[in-house]
């Protein structure tokens, strides 16, 4: 955890050296809605996983403290072997991720941008509830957790740099390690491209076990998903596969299939189902890429929301051991909440500004009755006072354009 919490400032030197390039050359590789869609997911999977970390954790350490099947001594040696014993894990983890439907529906928010940019790599699942079984083998033997954690924290941070569009080719490396260009593959939706390239390090597992793709120089990369998202609400991202397995598993009259949806094929459906509930795929010599146009006002207070927001959760990793439990809980349900909510103003919901002005209220309650050091009270109290006058704006805006729309059919 805190390798990733110190890498963060990295992230977003880099992403920023990122934009730098897309002003330079002129690309087109980011959008407003898609970026903070992404950074939103990000963060609430930091949310989740203070949740739900400590339970896979525990059985980690119970396994390698009573069924060890060697004392391994944290020698720099060993410490390399983890690196790449997890890698290989890793693989496999990423792989059934892709191949079965209830795994692919915790990672398939990963791949819902139809964008591919810095922000990308941040948007990770906050539903992943089964990945920590595939390094139980670590355990036995003789990983300390300790390691597995420094480790697995590397590997996070090393897939962060994959994630562009920049970097060519990068010669005799493709053949060893994931690159940019072997992990745009990776997110295509092209049919020649899906189910490659799972190594998150190492591309010498997808060259071994025959999972590997090149990019092709005639076969432009199209991100995102053959059934596209179509949302800019993070939470929705999350949970819109369990809603189809779910609706398929109930829709269905046989049992063996009811049991299928959720362990088969990713994909897969029961013949039934499909005949009455289609799922339409993506035309890809039509596509389009899923937008929502939004003025330059509403595209700044959303930045200001997420930042925020992020604000706010970096402030419960940096002091989640001098908080109470339910505190913990507090600040988690209202970043959820607030991703919810920037997540709305992007989709042009009518219900937005209420959102908004219900999470400001929060918010404002809390600088009131709890006492916060004066740097900290500030910190809140200026960008929430500015954040309420923008809501303020925006729903005003919001009711003229509504009104204007009305106007527009009583004269038809």
């Amino acid at each position: 955890m805190n390798i990733i919490l110190y890498a963060v400032p990295f992230f977003f030197l880099l992403i920023g050296l990122e934009l730098v390039l897309e002003k330079v050359r002129k690309t087109q590789y980011y959008r407003t809605n898609d970026a903070i869609n992404s950074l939103s997911a990000g963060v609430l999977s930091r949310m989740i996983d203070i949740v739900k970390a400590l339970v896979p954790l525990t059985i980690y350490v119970l396994i390698y403290d009573n069924f060890a099947l060697f004392q391994l001594t944290e020698t720099a040696l060993v410490c390399i072997a983890a690196f790449v014993l997890y890698d290989f894990c890793y693989y496999w983890n990423h792989r059934l991720g892709h191949e079965m439907s209830l795994l692919w529906a915790a990672h398939v928010v990963h791949h819902s941008s139809e964008e591919y940019n810095l922000t990308t790599a941040l948007r990770q699942s906050s539903s992943s509830i089964f990945s920590w079984v595939f390094y139980l083998p670590l355990a036995l033997i003789g990983i300390d957790p300790i390691v597995l954690i420094s480790v697995g924290s590397l590997n996070l941070v090393y897939q962060f740099w994959v994630h562009t569009r920049h970097v060519p080719k990068l010669g005799w490396f493709e053949w060893l390690f994931v690159t940019p260009s072997n992990h745009r593959v990776h997110h295509a939706q092209n049919r020649a491209y899906i189910d490659r390239n799972y190594g998150g390090v190492f591309i010498i597992w997808d060259r071994l076990f025959g999972s590997f793709q090149e990019e092709l120089d005639d076969e432009p990369v199209i991100f995102g998903l053959r059934s596209s998202l179509k949302s800019w609400n993070p939470l929705y991202a999350n949970l819109q596969v369990y809603k189809q397995l779910w609706q398929d598993s109930w829709h269905t009259q046989s049992w063996g299939d009811k049991w299928r949806v959720w362990f088969g094929r990713t994909g897969w459906r029961p013949a039934d189902v499909a005949e009455v509930y289609p799922i339409v795929k993506t035309d890809l010599t039509k596509f389009e890429k899923f937008d929502i146009p939004l003025s330059t006002f509403s595209k700044i207070y959303c930045l200001l929301q997420h930042s925020l927001t992020t604000f706010i959760a970096l402030l419960l990793l940096l002091n989640i051991n001098n908080l109470l439990t339910y505190q913990q809980i507090a600040i988690v349900v209202w970043v959820l909440y607030a991703s919810y909510s920037t997540g709305m103003i992007m989709e042009k919901r009518s219900v937005a500004p209420w959102l908004e002005w219900f999470k400001h209220s929060t918010l404002l309650a809390a600088i009131i009755l709890i006492p916060l050091p004066t740097w900290l009270f500030w910190s809140l109290t200026i960008p929430l006072a500015v954040s309420m006058l923008g809501a303020y704006l925006l729903q005003k805006s919001s009711n003229q354009s509504s009104q204007l729309t009305s106007n527009v059919i009583e004269s038809i």
